[in-house]
């Protein structure tokens, strides 16, 4: 169901910054190793984010109006396999996580992490046994996961990609292809500075029950016709009506654009850029035109399993997924049709990472305290 929402918490006014070495506006910032370990093993946070598909982590210590990644982590664990047809996780899918978690303490055990925030998403959500999952991974890591709802789930999407939004824009829609779930979320009117508040423009939002995970188990994703491929759009189609009535007038304003952020929308990035091996560098904060998008997805459409396997910025672990993204992606450009759509490799984490580091007033006085 749809939601409007009237946002009056306090969300912040310093975004998450691009990361070092982004070749989309990132600015870098060097210093001698001695004082960076001082500053790293004091004033790191953490950010995991449990999704249906993937288990991310990233930790980071303040910047100037930002944050310095010192380390990070991701994984391919399919938490949420069998979702699409049950409502159960596996004992398989389970033992792939709780391995990753392993990683995961390790990792903020070492950087010596002053603050944490563990979030699952909807995997742990829809499963009967989400809560008894919960409940293991504290017994065994000692590690407090938190369900959190779509609400939440949505906020900090934006939030974490909110600064790849272009300021000249009176309106935008924003996007997160996850495992088992889809937030979007409608931003109106142009932001006051580069810093303000995304979530002060957030018109509406929703959370369709559907991500490349469930979508593909439900149609297919290893050998997929056109026709298989129109289905799941339709299927995601439907679930976006009500949102793409009530955010009707979205398209209509100043300087559109779409800003996407998921394996998806990053995968597509990198096949137009033809590239070797991903490069998180190159396709963050990257803009692509309406016709790049139909090119790359028409490429993909028209591609085996083993072609879509042997891509790099694919590989044998998404590959039955990618199409099914790319279905979500395509119900989304048609419901809201933009010449132009921005990608982020960012989300979540980032969101997470700036809302502990602005609670813990970080920033005070313009630089990292």
């Amino acid at each position: 169901m749809t939601v409007k929402i009237d946002v009056t918490a306090d969300a912040g006014d310093r975004l998450a910054a691009p990361l070092n070495g982004s070749a989309n506006g990132a600015s870098l910032t060097v210093e001698r190793p001695a004082q960076t370990e001082r500053r790293r093993f004091s004033r790191s946070y953490a950010a995991l984010d449990l999704g249906t598909n993937n288990c991310r982590l990233l930790i980071a210590e303040p910047a100037h109006f930002g944050f310095r990644v010192v380390d990070a982590f991701s994984r391919i664990v399919r938490l949420g396999e069998g979702l699409g047809l049950g409502n159960r996780l596996s004992d398989g899918a389970i033992e792939r996580t709780l391995d990753a978690l392993r990683v995961c303490r390790e990792k903020m055990a070492a950087k010596d992490v002053k603050r944490a925030r563990l979030v699952a998403t909807e995997a742990c959500r829809l499963a009967e046994n989400g809560p008894a999952f919960i409940e293991r991974v504290r017994d065994e890591l000692d590690l407090d996961l938190e369900i959190v709802d779509r609400k939440t789930e949505a906020y900090l999407a934006v939030t974490g990609c909110a600064s790849l939004v272009d300021p000249k824009a009176q309106s935008v829609i924003v996007f997160d292809i996850g495992g088992g779930s889809t937030e979007i979320a409608w931003l109106d009117g142009r932001a006051p500075h580069a810093f303000a508040d995304p979530c002060k423009r957030i018109r509406a939002w929703d959370s369709l029950p559907v991500g490349v995970v469930t979508l593909a188990e439900r149609h297919g994703g290893i050998d997929v016709t056109p026709e298989i491929f129109e289905g799941m759009v339709e299927e995601v189609s439907e679930l976006l009506m009500d949102f793409a009535l009530v955010a009707a007038q979205a398209g209509r304003a100043h300087n559109f654009h779409l800003l996407g952020t998921s394996g998806t929308v990053t995968t597509v990035g990198g096949i137009h850029l033809g590239l070797a091996r991903y490069d998180r560098r190159r396709v963050d904060g990257m803009w692509m035109r309406n016709g790049e998008i139909s090119t790359v997805m028409d490429r993909l459409l028209h591609s085996d399993f083993r072609q879509r396997a042997e891509n790099p910025c694919i590989g044998k672990e998404r590959a039955d997924l990618v199409l099914a993204g790319c279905a979500i992606l395509e119900a989304i450009r048609r419901a809201f049709p933009s010449e132009r759509l921005r990608i982020a490799d960012r989300g979540l984490r980032e969101g997470i990472l700036m809302n502990m580091m602005r609670e813990d007033s970080v920033w005070r006085g313009g630089s990292p305290r």
